[in-house]
């Protein structure tokens, strides 16, 4: 990020001096996902927006850092205690608190009826329109492929689309190199706000206290790169942070990736696996890393998503405390039913957390059951039991186990599935995991935490 980036996103670059307190306001977090051809890397942005609407750019890394989990502040309202001197990334930061909840009452919970508005917004000096509007509108539809059946199914329908519409097109007052200079990055900030006035004549977003959010689709490449996460502004009267994606035509084609975009907006950062590169999108169990590998397609959808792991669904709060078994004490857990994560309706465990003896609390391991069938999960590499390693400080938490030494580059590997007859012990012999039979809808295990585990390791080599 350039320093014309930070001014861009702070009117007056300031040093942590000029605040003789912490500054206050609602924290925005945004990904950028780069087309899949491109090979570049993952971008990650962090914006404090105060209540005049100034934003402050935050250096991604120190934020991380001094937030201790700051994907469960997305959108919230925080208090930010700067250090100096600023970054090329942003500016400098000592630590990222709560503060003031009791402003947070227009922030929308990711629970019920979550209404989206697709706005399709062309630039001035583009006309092709690369799809009609019946086409985006029957992307909110509920058959098999489509988005509201998606987050149904993902959700345990806890989540639904119902009253999603899509606009358009509007043409933006400005071309394409106008919001997105010759070699830059887009800004964002910018088409938020001439897309959304565009269509603020023919869209209600007051509506039921406020849509969820916003899925913008242009009609030209943005910066190499789709986006997701919130974006804090005020529209028809209403101030909050939005969930907000920004597509462009590779992204709104295939609804892997506009899946991808809408789960950032939700609020979930990306899942990785355990090789140890700076890619995210090596976890084909997960649609937040590899939305491409082991995924179905549909006819009028493209690429359609897979599931995400039981962390983010249980970070949205989907997972049922019936469904979820936390062992954080010694001792031998024997006969867990572990159904597979896709089962609406199930009566056994569907995620497992194991905490290791003397991690920290930002640290610990996911277990669930994944098996192929249905529209998404259709073609998953195998029927088995995943282990995910997670660290709420990383960049992307969860890290898929992959027991192959050195790890596979994509973990859809023998190493990442863990099948009948199999054992993993965690490193230091944290706690042992044996996957001992099949049943009809996943599998059941065991879990040995502490003294007397099972030291016998079929599947050897991860490192966290």
């Amino acid at each position: 990020m350039t320093m014309l980036r930070l001014l861009s996103l702070c009117p007056l670059l300031l040093s942590a001096s000029a605040f003789a307190a912490p500054i206050e306001g609602r924290l925005e977090l945004t990904w950028g996902d780069p087309d899949p051809v491109a090979g570049q890397e993952s971008q990650f942005r962090v914006t404090l927006v105060d209540d005049a609407g100034l934003r402050y750019a935050l250096d991604p890394q120190q934020a991380r850092s001094g937030a201790g989990d700051i994907y469960a502040l997305a959108g919230k309202r925080v208090a930010v205690e700067l250090a100096a001197p600023a970054t090329t990334q942003g500016l400098a930061v000592q630590a990222i608190v709560p503060a003031d909840v009791q402003r947070d009452g227009n922030q929308p919970n990711v629970a019920g009826t979550t209404v989206w508005a697709t706005l399709l917004c062309k630039f001035s000096d583009i006309a092709t329109e690369q799809k009609p509007l019946s086409f985006f509108n029957g992307q909110y539809g509920n058959n098999p492929g489509q988005l509201d059946h998606y987050w149904r199914e993902v959700s345990y329908n806890k989540i639904n689309l119902v009253g999603s519409a899509a606009y358009g097109w509007f043409t933006l007052p400005q071309p394409r190199s106008f919001y997105v200079p010759s070699g830059g990055s887009a800004n964002l900030n910018k088409l938020f706000d001439d897309c959304t006035a565009a269509a603020n004549a023919s869209v209600n977003f007051a509506a039921n206290g406020g849509l969820q959010g916003v899925n913008m689709m242009f009609n030209g490449d943005l910066d190499g790169f789709a986006w997701g996460g919130g974006r804090c502004a005020t529209l028809d009267g209403i101030n909050k942070c939005w969930s907000s994606t920004w597509n462009p035509p590779w992204s709104f084609n295939n609804s892997a990736p506009l899946s991808h975009e809408m789960g950032h907006a939700y609020g979930l950062p990306h899942a990785n696996n355990s090789d140890g590169d700076t890619n995210p999108y090596d976890n084909p169990w997960d649609v937040m890393s590899d939305g491409w590998s082991n995924a179905a397609t549909d006819a009028t959808y493209g690429t359609i998503a897979k599931h995400i792991s039981t962390w983010s669904r249980d970070k949205l709060v989907f997972i049922d405390a019936a469904r979820k078994r936390i062992i954080d004490v010694d001792g031998v857990y024997s006969n867990l039913l572990l159904d597979r994560a896709s089962l609406i309706g199930s009566t056994n465990l569907q995620m497992i957390v194991v905490r290791v003896a003397g991690a920290p609390t930002t640290r610990f391991y996911t277990i669930e059951a994944r098996k192929r069938g249905g529209k998404y999960e259709a073609n998953l590499a195998g029927d088995a039991v995943i282990i995910h390693s997670v660290d709420t400080t990383r960049s992307e938490p969860a890290w898929s186990v992959d027991a192959t030494n050195p790890p596979a580059t994509t973990s859809n590997n023998e190493g990442s599935m863990f099948k009948v007859g199999e054992s993993w012990t965690a490193p230091a012999s944290g706690f042992t995991v044996s996957v001992d039979a099949a049943t009809a809808e996943g599998f059941r295990i065991s879990v040995t935490r502490g003294a007397g585990g099972n030291d016998t390791i079929f599947k050897a080599g991860f490192q966290p």
